[in-house]
């Protein structure tokens, strides 16, 4: 469905990636992942048609229906629900002709209308545009209130309801997760096993990755490269190249370095001219290999605590309802706690259920209704959560923003630190003003590990830090010593440094005895012992999906000779590129260009040509195939 033909792309002078050639196909499941400023956005910006290539050809099959996320939402007056119901555009341009229509009587028209309305499942679209938004969080009170009285982050949630809620041949989701709690990712994870379509997600979340994808196109050194599998699988087939790359590039640098300097020594006699200007052609002939390069750009931890008073906080019978609020019914009631400073724990917890609430009283943002909040003496807190963001002076430097902190410190002492969170060279003094929502939240991280506290409250860390920066700050957590209490919908973060899951739900609050995997089956029981008539998450009824299971297995029977060819020319392929990658390791061999060696030399060079013509031959042919079988089941 779309095309990629030796595709260069370039911002400004700068090449983002070059010769790029691949073929999306329907029901595709494609992770796009690389660091920032690699051209992940610019890809999906080309795809949109903002943008065009620079070299080769794209393409997209006609009358091709993709649908994306908006990154702004007007204040409208419109509903939630009529808002999400504008994303099936056939819809809304069928309910404006079948209006039309009833105004001129035009019974012939209003036919035709109706039948297409129900052949696109038009009069079941508000009670789907429903389920989008349960799935996401909304309230059915929140459905019918007006798109202009939700905050940002829900409104961006609408955007991707909307995008769901469109028929598309495609889907591109460039951080969905941004602004989901944990309920509402594993919602969206289910919603994209059923879909129909080729999915092309941007994520930095590694498991909802995990969960969503089946093939890796990873951005870097200008090049994208498809790893077959989901991200776990990446890693590990990336961290094999890198080192197998890595030994190569060393082995070889000994042998440049050998030949360079049998060069120097002998070009200018005359008895050994010769052997030197052998050897001055094989390095010209030679195939430079690149230095495996995955030095992350952050690097920090936290200072030892010292000593902790033991426990750092308590919460005696503590009630809290908002301010104007039924203090009837608080939202969270009669809560006593301890943190300890060995305690690392995860809160868990159904949209609402209070766990921003109460990291915001142990924080001291919020005062309790009823009870006491008790602070021990030597208690040192930090805490991270997105209105910071906002909090910081737009007209100010990372660095004066640690002088704040530190008046004593040093410039060059704040810059070192800043260093460890890639604020570096200039950067550490650029005014907030410029700085990305990622660039923003690492200098919240910065100021708050500057601050060395012994309590940690994380109200969702890692909302638009990339996977770098995301590891970087798992390792950081693993090695700190204090108590920490986080709220996340990263759950790779949550098992990785969190030892124990507390459940905040019916105004209460207790030990989850489970792990992850548990917690989303608990969702989902309560899901349906609330709603035992929901459908299931997707667009289809589940006659729906049985009508196109038992059409797709019909299609997988009629395609089944094309698809036995593809995958005998895959294993080909696979045995062609290890010959290939032997026969050019062979002749990496510095000793193979001795006189005594020039026979095998010239039978591994005719040999490495052989396989290489095969090799081409074998992928324009798989080339072809493939276009033949999309082409059938489309």
């Amino acid at each position: 469905m779309i095309y990629f033909e030796n595709v260069t792309l370039r911002r400004g002078k700068r090449v983002l990636f070059a010769d790029f050639s691949c073929t999306v196909h329907k029901r595709d499941k494609i992770g796009v992942t690389g660091a920032n400023g690699t051209g992940k956005s610019s890809l999906f910006a080309m795809i949109l048609g903002k943008i065009e290539e620079d070299k080769g050809e794209f393409r997209t099959k006609a009358k091709l229906s993709i649908s994306h996320v908006a990154q702004e939402t007007p204040a409208l007056d419109i509903s939630a629900v009529d808002y999400v119901m504008q994303g099936d555009e056939e819809l809304a341009s069928l309910e404006a002709k079948i209006l039309d229509a009833e105004n001129k009587h035009d019974g012939i028209a209003l036919g035709a209308l109706h039948e297409r309305m129900e052949a696109i499942g038009g009069y079941q679209a508000r009670a789907r545009a429903g389920q989008l938004l349960y799935g996401l969080g909304f309230m059915a009170e929140q459905e019918l209130k007006p798109v202009k009285t939700f905050s940002g982050g829900w409104r961006m949630r609408l955007n991707l309801a909307q995008a769901l809620m469109c028929r598309s041949d495609v889907l591109l989701l460039d951080e969905p997760t941004n602004h989901l709690d944990l309920e509402a990712v594993l919602w969206l994870e289910k919603w994209l096993k059923n879909y129909q379509g080729a999915l092309l997600l941007i994520s930095h979340d590694r498991e909802f990755l995990d969960q969503s994808v089946t093939t890796i196109a990873h951005l870097e050194l200008e090049k994208v490269t498809l790893y077959a599998g989901n991200y776990s699988a990446f890693e590990l087939r990336r961290a094999e190249q890198l080192a197998l790359q890595q030994s190569a590039y060393v082995k070889q640098q000994r042998e440049i370095e050998h030949m360079q300097s049998f060069i120097t020594r002998f070009k200018a006699k005359a008895t050994k001219a010769k052997q030197a200007q052998s050897r001055i052609k094989a390095l010209a002939r030679m195939e430079t290999i690149a230095p495996a390069h995955v030095d992350s750009p952050f690097s920090f931890e936290f200072d030892s605590t010292g000593f902790m008073p033991n426990p750092l906080l308590q919460l005696q019978k503590v009630d809290f309802a908002y301010p104007g609020a039924d203090e009837a019914t608080p939202i969270l009631k009669k809560i006593s706690l301890s943190l300890l400073p060995s305690n690392r724990i995860g809160l868990l917890g159904p949209n609402g259920a209070g766990k921003s609430t109460l990291i915001k009283l142990l924080s001291g943002d919020f005062k309790p209704s009823q009870g006491l909040c008790v602070e021990s003496k030597g208690l040192k807190i930090g805490y991270f959560a997105q209105h910071q963001l906002e909090q910081l002076d737009a007209l100010g430097s990372p660095v004066q923003h640690l002088q704040q902190l530190n008046p004593s410190a040093s410039e060059k002492e704040l810059r070192l630190f800043l260093g460890g969170f890639a604020f570096q060279g200039d950067m550490a003094l650029e005014l907030i003003t410029t700085f990305s929502g990622g660039e923003k939240a690492r200098l919240v991280l910065a100021m708050l590990v500057y601050e060395n506290p012994n309590l940690l409250l994380l109200d969702e860390p890692t909302n638009h830090l990339d996977l770098d920066m995301r590891h970087a700050l798992t390792i950081a957590l693993q090695s700190f010593e204090g108590a920490l209490v986080l709220v996340s919908h990263d759950r790779h973060l949550l098992r990785m440094v969190c030892d124990d899951l507390w459940l905040v739900t019916q105004q209460n609050i207790t030990p989850f005895e489970g792990d992850l995997d548990d917690y989303a089956r608990w969702l989902g029981e309560q899901s349906a012992a609330l709603n035992p008539k929901q459908e299931a998450v997707g667009d289809h009824t589940q006659a729906a999906r049985k009508a196109k299971r038992k059409d797709d297995a019909e299609r997988r029977k009629e395609t089944q000779p094309l698809r036995n060819a593809i995958k005998k020319l895959e294993q080909r392929l696979e045995k062609l590129h290890a010959k290939e990658a032997s026969l050019t390791e062979a002749l990496a061999d510095s000793a193979l260009y001795e006189e005594s060696q020039k026979a095998r030399m010239l039978m591994l060079t005719n040999e490495h040509a052989d396989i290489k013509q095969q090799l081409d031959m074998a992928e324009e042919e798989w080339m072809e195939l493939s276009e033949a079988l999309e082409l059938a089941i489309s």
